[in-house]
């Protein structure tokens, strides 16, 4: 069938637009839009069939029900909705209603095409009224993860917008101890800060065991200069409460929720956030990240350096300690769950590596022990066995109780990379 017989087919259904017309063979020609192929196949028909050439109105279509003649008016809508938001990117979706897709199916089996012929009206919907919202804001299409996503509801003559998350990435400092990474809400009033009528006494009715977290002093700062509605903090991994993160700091990722701002100056926020933590929490390296980021710092399984202040129960010599420690070098340690861990983790034996240690007696009951160990390695149990649960450990080796009396990090090696920066932020 050629194309001048379905042009005659589709108009003896009745009423239909030029863009339904042209859109029936959209993929027989390239470089025009449906309308304009439609209103083409027409003209090539009346000249055949040597008659007055009359354009149909839009509105009067009986297969789009008009729809086609509002793509204008769609795109204005979609510009007022986010006239406040800055965004590089965004994509259209559309919802037809049931009666729309029924006529388009009739169509194509009155003309004799098959059901996939040409192109579908959602498809061509989205792409019209999305040329226009990228020419009205200034903005290019994304069909990835766009900053900005439209929703079109034709049977409901609705407008839903979602206004997608941006990423801040960067590696923070912790430079005081007893800060979690996260808020630490109380077990006992599970962060109500009540129990019963009374306040709760476990937190003083805070609702928190601890009043600051790494959270807490960096990502509120990022919510407000993005003038989001939430922020979410994502580390790559963490750190006991009571240990510092110092030297080269661990990566993290913080999500700013329904943003309104994405084009911030990082040096600026970097130096908001240092000012805010006052000296307990310090971050360096920000950079405007994707949403990958999230998942690559999540999954980063870095190995650390650690330097542990020891404590003997017993007197240790100098030879004794050394001989633990050469033990211990490039050793690969098993460990179950530990016990200070094994209400939320799950119970089994895991395998680390000890790359490198070295120990520095200070007394005959006190030492330093430096350490570069695989991701996971539980280093309080490597010292201290935990009752047997760590194997080998020095304090088996030693055949001397040990603990650990403060924890540092200092290095999470490796960047979680190949690093993403935003798309509109790139020269």
């Amino acid at each position: 069938m050629n194309v001048l017989e379905v042009a005659a087919d589709a108009d003896a259904t009745g009423p239909v637009c030029d863009a339904c017309l042209g859109r029936l063979l959209a993929d027989r020609s390239f470089g025009l839009t449906n309308a304009e192929r439609g209103r083409s196949l027409r003209v090539s028909l009346a000249l055949e069939r040597d008659e007055e050439f009359e354009p149909t109105p839009t509105e009067s279509c009986w297969v789009c029900e008009g729809h086609c003649a509002d793509f204008d008016e769609w795109a204005s809508r979609a510009a007022e909705a986010v006239e406040d938001v800055e965004f590089a990117t965004y994509n259209v979706g559309t919802r037809p209603s049931p009666l729309v897709e029924e006529n388009e199916i009739l169509l194509r089996e009155e003309c004799g095409l098959d059901e996939d012929a040409g192109e579908l009206f959602k498809s061509e919907f989205n792409r019209e009224v999305g040329k226009r919202i990228g020419r009205k804001t200034d903005s290019e299409v994304s069909f990835d993860r766009p900053d900005v996503q439209f929703t079109i509801d034709l049977a409901e003559d609705d407008l839903a917008t979602k206004i997608n998350s941006t990423f801040v990435y960067g590696r923070y400092r912790k430079l005081e101890r007893d800060i979690p990474q996260t808020e630490w809400p109380c077990r006992e009033c599970h962060g109500s800060g009540r129990q019963g009528r009374e306040p709760c006494e476990y937190c003083d009715g805070t609702g928190y065991l601890y009043e600051d977290s790494v959270e807490e002093l960096t990502a509120p700062v990022v919510e407000d200069v993005m003038d989001g509605t939430e922020a979410v903090f994502h580390g790559a991994g963490r750190e006991d409460v009571d240990a510092r993160m110092l030297g080269t700091g661990r990566p993290f990722v913080i999500e700013v929720e329904e943003p309104r701002r994405r084009r911030v100056d990082t040096d600026r926020l970097e130096a908001d956030i240092n000012a805010f933590a006052e000296g307990r929490v310090e971050v360096e390296g920000l950079r405007l990240a994707t949403h990958e980021m999230v998942e690559r710092v999540k999954g980063h399984d870095a190995s650390k350096e650690y330097r542990a202040q020891v404590q003997f129960d017993d007197d240790v010599s100098e030879a004794e300690l050394q001989a633990a420690v050469e033990e211990l070098e490039g050793a690969t340690v098993e460990q179950y769950t530990p016990s200070r861990v094994d209400h939320r983790r799950a119970s089994m034996t895991r395998e680390r590596e000890v790359y490198s240690i070295e120990a520095e007696l200070k007394d005959e009951r006190h030492a330093v022990v430096d350490i570069h160990g695989e991701g996971g390695l539980y280093i309080k149990e490597l010292i201290s066995s935990d009752e047997g649960r760590t194997e080998p450990s020095l304090a088996g080796l030693l055949g001397v109780d040990a603990g650990v009396t403060a924890l540092d990090v200092l290095a999470v090696e490796g960047e979680a990379e190949p690093f993403e920066q935003a798309e509109y932020f790139r020269d």
